[in-house]
């Protein structure tokens, strides 16, 4: 696949690599699950380039995303939107959960905003209305870039 917008991810694949013994490793899927994924959650239209290419890089693990305690994409997508029901929330397009927080917190893109979508944060328990805000300028690639650019704890 041809990266074009995680260079830096695909060039950084380790997190710590002057530590030996802790280095955290991305780990991607393959290309054919990427495709199911594309005919599950968005009715077998393609996804953003974006979302593809962390999918491939580092869908499986990722120093930079956390994937909550499940033990594949496919989960994290039915895992999320089984939470949003329990509080009676929903989100009525197509959306990618990409990072999990806390059991009760998620960043997601919406599928239907062009390869390099903005980034939303959904916080399904929260009982304002608004449970849904944009976080201001981010993508998939900002945030990834700069949480390791920064030294933050990636999680």
């Amino acid at each position: 696949m041809n990266i074009k917008y995680l260079q830096h991810l695909k060039d950084n694949p380790i997190a710590y690599t002057s530590d030996t013994e802790i280095q955290f490793k991305i780990e991607g899927i393959s290309e054919s699950e990427i495709q199911q994924l594309e005919l599950t959650w968005n009715n077998g239209n393609l996804f953003p380039q974006v979302l593809k290419e962390l999918l491939f890089l580092a869908g499986e693990f990722c120093y930079v995303c956390d994937y909550g305690p499940n033990d594949s994409q496919q989960e994290i997508q039915e895992w999320i939107r089984e939470h949003m029901g329990d509080n009676n929330r929903s989100i009525n397009r197509p959306f990618y959960a990409f990072d999990v927080w806390g059991g009760l917190n998620f960043l997601f893109i919406y599928l239907d905003e062009g390869d390099n979508p903005p980034v939303f944060q959904a916080q399904p328990y929260s009982d304002d209305d608004n449970w849904i805000e944009p976080l201001q300028f981010q993508t998939i690639q900002s945030i990834i870039i700069d949480r390791v650019k920064i030294g933050q704890n990636p999680y």
